[in-house]
């Protein structure tokens, strides 16, 4: 089934490297070319900014969604199909959340694992069925995939739930991955 409306959580930083902002745009166009909707955080810097620019200039719709607070400092984006702006960052992440039908990490900062983890944690408790997908750009992710399975070793974390993470270098492999999902919940206190 073809994810339709996909969140994408990345950085408000360009990164030291110029393929971090490539792969942004990438995803942008792909997104765009697939007729799927972008819903991301609002900004018009870093790779926000990239990948929301590439999905408005490829015929792509985008919906953002930022706190009051960053709408003060001038960073939100004004030529969006859509723009909400909600109080909290709380707000941000619920109101993402229900507008999505799945869930991509980019490269980012702290703001970006958090917003990232707390969808894939909402996928182990089962609040939603939807993919969660890691754009893995140079290996950025590969240290954060060996902590999952150390923690998978500890026994911190069940082996199966390592399955609702989708990764790929590729965003087009990537999204086809998001599309053939399958949810398979297992009960975590058994």
């Amino acid at each position: 089934m073809k994810i339709k409306n996909i969140t994408v959580f990345c950085g408000s930083s360009e990164g030291k490297n110029a393929f971090y902002l490539e792969a942004a745009k990438e995803l942008g166009r792909d997104l765009a070319s697939q007729d799927r909707t972008l819903i991301y955080g609002g900004a018009q810097v870093g790779c926000m900014g990239a990948i929301a620019n590439s999905t408005l200039e490829n015929g792509g719709d985008v919906i953002g969604v930022i706190p009051q607070k960053l709408k003060d400092v001038e960073i939100a984006h004004e030529g969006l199909t859509e723009l909400h702006v909600v109080a909290t960052m709380h707000e941000r992440k619920a109101k993402m959340a229900s507008l999505s039908d799945g869930f991509i990490a980019l490269p980012g900062g702290a703001g970006t694992l958090e917003e990232w983890f707390e969808v894939f944690t909402w996928a182990q408790l089962s609040y939603h069925q939807k993919p969660c997908g890691l754009l893995n750009v140079h290996g950025f992710y590969d240290p954060l995939l060996s902590m999952i399975d150390h923690t998978i070793q500890e026994g911190f974390m069940k082996e199966t739930y390592r399955d609702l993470i989708i990764v790929d270098t590729d965003p087009k492999k990537l999204l086809e991955k998001m599309d053939a999902y399958k949810y398979s919940y297992q009960v975590k206190w058994q």
